[in-house]
């Protein structure tokens, strides 16, 4: 029996205990971290879209609902763990964040999130074309202050400032207060197209990569939901489900990043926690393969 397999039984097993047999009157409401407002937002459509299929895969009776209000990562992830009204978000993790969180660890970008295009102003591709990497690490850029990219290009030699507001950091890079913005694979590009007017591109050349997981997260005491998150994600795996929505979303974007013809800058995670799976080669991205 293969390890999935072996952990999906003792899953269901769980699962099987704490729901009871007579099941619920209603579906229980879960509240993931995607607001009503932002549903129309390319970037939320596949974790959205893998989150209904991960429960449906666990049969479990559960009514998936959007959260009410915009909020920033660090709010967002104060809110879950106080259980004030939120029962998962999806995001990078680390150790600070399986400390207060319970995560699952199954990552559902296979890794994607690691893997980061530059984001410049038109006017400097000629520049950062010419650059090398040594260059390129002195170069100005910037990461938000709170999440892990910060430390881990800091850790690597990064010339990078801490931004606090999201749309402020992309009009830092159109008044040329930096050179370049790395964005996951997953993100350059709608966040190109909502931006057509600030004069933007994807550098030609580079591609940053260090070993990521974006997981799912909820409440730290909440077994019950992360066992049927993890049994539906497994189930998905096992029966290809889960590869078919991931390209799906992105296979366009794996094309259109063509990291066979760049030169990839290997980067070291410091903060990446001992248990992330990354000898499980069948969860992870392979750009060789391009899925």
């Amino acid at each position: 029996m293969s390890v999935i397999n072996t952990r999906l039984c003792l899953l269901l097993l769980c699962l099987s205990l704490l729901f009871p047999l007579h099941g619920r009157a209603e579906p229980k409401q879960v509240i993931y971290s995607w607001p009503m407002s932002m549903l129309s937002d390319a970037r939320g459509s596949y974790p959205i879209a893998l989150l209904h299929l991960a429960i449906e895969k666990s049969g479990a009776d559960y009514q998936l609902v959007p959260s009410g209000q915009v909020m920033s990562q660090h709010r967002t992830l104060r809110q879950l763990g106080s259980s004030s009204g939120l029962d998962v978000v999806w995001t990078m993790t680390s150790p600070e964040r399986e400390k207060e969180l319970r995560p699952i660890r199954i990552p559902i970008d296979r890794g994607l999130i690691g893997w980061r295009l530059l984001l410049i102003h038109q006017d400097n591709e000629e520049k950062i074309l010419q650059l090398d990497e040594k260059h390129l690490k002195t170069s100005p850029s910037v990461q938000g202050n709170d999440w892990p990219d910060y430390p881990i290009l800091k850790a690597n030699n990064f010339r990078v400032l801490a931004g606090g507001d999201f749309d402020a950091m992309f009009k830092m890079l159109q008044a040329k207060r930096i050179d370049y913005f790395p964005r996951s694979l997953t993100e350059v590009w709608p966040e190109l197209q909502q931006r057509p007017g600030m004069s933007l591109a994807v550098a030609p050349k580079w591609v940053l990569h260090y070993p990521a997981a974006l997981y799912f997260f909820v409440q730290k005491d909440n077994i019950e939901l992360a066992n049927a998150l993890e049994i539906g994600l497994l189930r998905a795996i096992e029966d290809g489900s889960m590869q078919q929505l991931f390209s799906q979303h992105f296979s366009s974007a794996i094309q259109q990043a063509d990291l066979k013809s760049r030169t990839v800058i290997q980067l070291t995670n410091p903060i990446l926690p001992a248990e992330t799976p990354l000898k499980n080669k069948a969860l992870w991205f392979d750009p060789q393969l391009g899925y």
